[in-house]
């Protein structure tokens, strides 16, 4: 805990320090050639490598559309590894221009950090992971338990306030990095495995036999994850949001991948404003004007992106829930671009 609050400040000092150096961050993205990418060490359907090292996820394909947005080329990011310790640091010491890492917002780190949350990417929720064998319905029955947790999240803090809040005791099994609290859950070194439920389900995907562990039934906090830029800088802020909205917006509107093309020709206002075939929305956020038709054609719509990598029909397996549009009974919602 101590380290973790150690971080945060020398992460808000950084921030507040470089405020004023941030107010041209396009033009070095720009002058770069690509989008520097802080994400995680490997949360499948999140963001990963494979053998190739090539990445894949809903957080990349997120900095893949920002590329595509600015760049109309999808692959011109680089990608950091980060954990959880390290990420707002480098945020706010410019060694990466977007973090898009399994990060809750939460008002401290938007308040405190120099560091601006753009929206949520995926709504989520903590959870418990525990082994099928040992026979557990309920959170409500782990009191006692052996919890492995990363240090420096969020996850610490909600574990601690849910089983004080139902006053049972429980014993923390702490790691630095997420690959070592997976581990130690698979060597039997605690009871349990707690984090936000779609990392849950991320994880027991590469598990040998995932069917021996199960995701008890109790969501224990908010947990909104959403990319995270510095703060300072309106129109690589605003660049991001749009990003992050122009996705939504194309799902709304029924453009996909597939369609665009096709869609350039539509009557529908709404689509053309996003397309770039009516108005020019593109130069107030230093992009052409066909940004999101650019986002759209190489990386897709929001439900595109949520399909091919945390799904129903991926190893992970999530159904849209609160994910869904809010027309289809979620709460993701996009403002109109006009």
């Amino acid at each position: 805990m101590q380290k973790a609050l150690v971080s945060i400040a020398v992460a808000a000092s950084l921030g507040l320090g470089a405020t004023a150096a941030n107010a041209a961050i396009l033009d070095d993205v720009k002058a770069k050639g690509y989008v520097q990418c802080g994400v995680t060490g490997g949360v499948p359907g999140f963001s990963a490598p494979d053998t190739n090292n090539v990445w894949t996820g809903l957080e990349v394909d997120f900095c893949r559309a920002m590329a595509a947005a600015i760049f109309n080329d999808a692959d011109a990011v680089r990608y950091t590894s980060l954990t959880s310790q390290e990420r707002f640091t480098a945020l706010s010491a410019g060694e990466i221009d977007v973090l898009s890492r399994t990060t809750t917002w939460t008002m401290s780190r938007d308040t405190q950090l120099g560091i601006s949350f753009i929206g949520t990417m995926f709504y989520d929720g903590q959870g418990f992971m525990v082994r099928e064998a040992d026979g557990i319905p309920s959170a409500l029955d782990l009191s006692g338990a052996a919890v492995c947790i990363e240090s420096g999240t969020t996850t610490e803090l909600n574990a601690a306030d849910y089983f004080a809040a139902n006053g049972m005791d429980f014993n923390t099994v702490v790691f630095v990095d997420q690959d070592e609290v997976v581990k130690a859950y698979e060597d039997g070194r605690c009871d349990v495995y707690t984090t936000d439920s779609s990392a849950l389900a991320a994880e027991r995907s590469k598990f040998a036999n995932p069917a021996e562990h199960i995701i008890l039934p109790e969501v224990i906090s908010k947990e909104p994850l959403g990319p995270v830029v510095r703060a300072g800088d309106t129109q690589w802020f605003n660049l991001a949001r749009w990003t992050y909205f122009a996705l939504l917006e194309a799902e709304e509107l029924g453009v996909t991948s597939a369609n665009v093309d096709e869609m350039l020709g539509s009557d529908n206002p709404a689509i053309k404003r996003l397309l770039g075939v009516e108005g020019d929305f593109g130069t107030p956020l230093g992009v052409t004007k066909d940004w999101a038709y650019q986002i759209v054609k190489t990386v897709g719509n929001y439900a595109e992106v949520y399909d091919r990598n945390v799904g129903p029909e991926t190893p992970i397996g999530l159904e849209r829930g609160l994910n869904a549009l809010w027309r289809d009974g979620g709460i993701q919602y996009a403002p109109p671009i006009r």
